[in-house]
């Protein structure tokens, strides 16, 4: 797929206008609780229905919208749908928010799955990581101001500048392509059984849930023993999330972001630790909150550019987006509602800060078996990268290797390295010029002379030698 610029832009603007306004209103945002407390009622029903209708969004959305054209055309009268239910907040509390507030978190829900379609069609594969951190960083950035808004000001004047994004998100969206421009080449989504994608995802999904735990943790315990810090906690609170995005984004290809996973973990782990040990302070908040959004903006970019890269398997992005991150907001719902346990408790340090340092640790048991899932499908992604992170002689002598223990010939080292790359069997016959079956037969054969059985395992012998190429 070749770069296509223009809707690449156009696509971020959307989602980021769109997306600011669902992290500042109906999910779990500054601008409901502001409202609710204006009104003195509890916000934890609204944000516990906002939160599971949200999850259904995204799970529902690969049912029904299966095309580009859809996408946009659901994208443009969601923002619609969400400026009237977001004007009924103008009204006292009545039954009436609730059921507005659970429909617009469901539209929503589809709406952010539905973008998989704009992020597949005009981001190269290589790409995705990029455009997920511009979208996530510029949506957060929106936010702050709409909390800022809400806190110091008032709830309305937070509640207006969000449906001011919505209007500009409907604005842009109108503008989006309901199709792939014939200027853009598209790759062709990889011939792998879904039986194959399965089990990654699977197991992806598995892991977003349980590390999100501590996102649930941190809306419900956290947070709310900062709150006498109103001005900072308005505009501070993502601000490190934010930085860590930029870095993460803008970090040297050749830099092998896999290790980094494991610091975003000890970060988390000593956020809590720092919770439970100290007072109340803004010093305080600024360590707790820069340890803890640090970590969670590595581990989100993470995962979407993950999902990002598994589109290429599937026809409907909107299916592979939308599943995996309800498992993000599955794991809010579940720390939520732990953390309401815990404050029922009233024992909040101590029990929230053990109860995060047990998922962290299920998250170090995790992570090797995660990476090691991933690298059978992606190859050359930025977190995983093996073969790619490596220079172009040492790429040279590392197949070289192979052609000598295997007695590999010209053409199947060359195949051997585009299977390296990441490439699918469709793309390495097309690149060279081969059917489909005289790749598969190529690769059967490089298998059995290198003594391997599978991707997986070339990729595991591939290790072994960059180990030995002391890289």
């Amino acid at each position: 797929m070749t770069n296509c610029r223009y809707e690449r832009i156009l696509s971020i603007i959307v989602f980021s206008l769109f997306f600011s306004w669902l992290l500042a209103f109906p999910f779990q945002g500054q601008v409901l609780y502001a409202l609710a407390h204006q009104y003195g009622i509890d916000p934890s029903a609204l944000v516990f229905q906002s939160t599971a209708a949200h999850f259904l969004g995204l799970c529902a959305c690969g049912f029904f919208i299966r095309t580009l054209k859809t996408a946009k055309r659901l994208m443009v009268s969601s923002t619609v749908f969400c400026m009237a239910g977001s004007l009924l907040f103008y009204f006292p509390p009545s039954i009436i928010w609730n059921a507005s507030l659970v429909a617009m978190s469901f539209i929503v829900g589809t709406c952010v799955a539905a973008w998989g379609f704009f992020l597949k069609s005009f981001t190269p594969s290589n790409e995705r990581i990029k455009t997920a951190a511009d979208a996530l960083i510029y949506s957060n950035a929106l936010m702050i101001l709409i909390n800022m808004l809400a806190v110091n000001l008032s709830p309305g004047a937070g509640l207006a500048l969000s449906i001011l994004m919505l209007a500009l998100a409907m604005f842009f969206a109108v503008k989006l392509p309901g199709e792939v421009p014939k200027t853009i080449q598209t790759a062709p989504t990889s011939a792998t059984k879904p039986e194959s994608l399965a089990k990654p995802m699977l197991f992806l999904c598995l892991f977003i849930m349980i590390i999100t735990i501590n996102s649930g943790l941190m809306y419900q315990v956290i947070n709310p023993a900062f709150m006498h810090h109103q001005w900072l906690v308005s505009w501070y609170w993502a601000v490190p999330y934010i930085a860590a995005l930029f870095i993460m984004k803008n970090l040297p290809s050749k830099l092998s972001r896999s290790y980094i996973l494991y610091v975003a973990i000890a970060m988390i782990g000593f956020s809590f630790i720092s919770f439970m040990v100290t007072d109340r302070s803004a010093i305080s908040y600024l360590l707790v909150n820069t340890l803890m959004m640090g970590a969670f903006g590595v581990y989100d970019l993470f995962w979407w550019s993950i999902l990002g890269e598994m589109m290429d398997f599937d026809d409907n992005p909107s299916r592979i987006l939308g599943i995996g991150l309800s498992a993000n907001v599955l794991g809010v719902l579940l720390g939520g509602v732990v953390g309401d346990a815990v404050n029922a408790a009233g024992t909040q340090n101590n029990n929230s800060s053990l109860l995060a340092l047990a998922v962290v640790f299920i998250i170090l048991i995790l992570l090797p078996l995660l990476h090691k899932r991933l690298s059978m499908l992606l190859t050359n992604h930025a977190f995983l990268t093996v073969f790619s992170g490596m220079s172009s002689t040492l790429q040279k002598e590392a197949v070289e290797s192979f052609t000598l223990i295997g007695n590999l010939s010209q053409r199947e080292s060359e195949i051997a390295a585009l299977l390296l790359k990441g490439r699918t069997y469709k793309m390495i016959a097309a690149e060279l010029f081969l059917s489909e079956n005289t790749i598969k037969t190529h690769i059967k054969n490089i298998y059995a002379k290198l003594n391997v059985q599978s991707k997986a395992e070339l990729v595991s012998l591939l290790v072994k030698r960059e180990n030995a190429f002391k890289i």
